[in-house]
């Protein structure tokens, strides 16, 4: 599945966790600011900075959440399909990795 989508600036995506799928978030214009970490592991969280042309990989059972510090368009593409059921079967939602102070 290849999904495009926009992130206005000043917003957060995510805070969930993929049960089996994994995901590539290719940038095509704009920044994000991507936390990850494994699942289970605690106040570890990892932090990469994307700019037009990165992508970063997302495998199972890693938390993440996005923020977007300007407009943004993105490419998400992922294993399993994106209709509204199997993406909720899939997905695990967590608290927010992220303080409004760590962004």
């Amino acid at each position: 599945n290849i999904s495009y989508i926009f992130s206005v600036k000043g917003s957060v995506r995510s805070n969930h966790y993929h049960k089996t799928d994994w995901h590539y978030m290719y940038l095509l214009s704009g920044r994000m600011d991507y936390y990850s970490r494994k699942v289970g592991e605690g106040k570890l969280i990892e932090k990469t900075i994307l700019n037009p042309g990165d992508m970063v990989f997302t495998p199972p059972l890693e938390e993440h959440t996005s923020y977007f510090p300007e407009d943004t368009y993105f490419l998400a593409i992922s294993k399993n399909p994106r209709d509204q059921k199997a993406y909720e079967s899939d997905v695990v939602r967590v608290k927010q990795l992220i303080t409004q102070d760590q962004l």
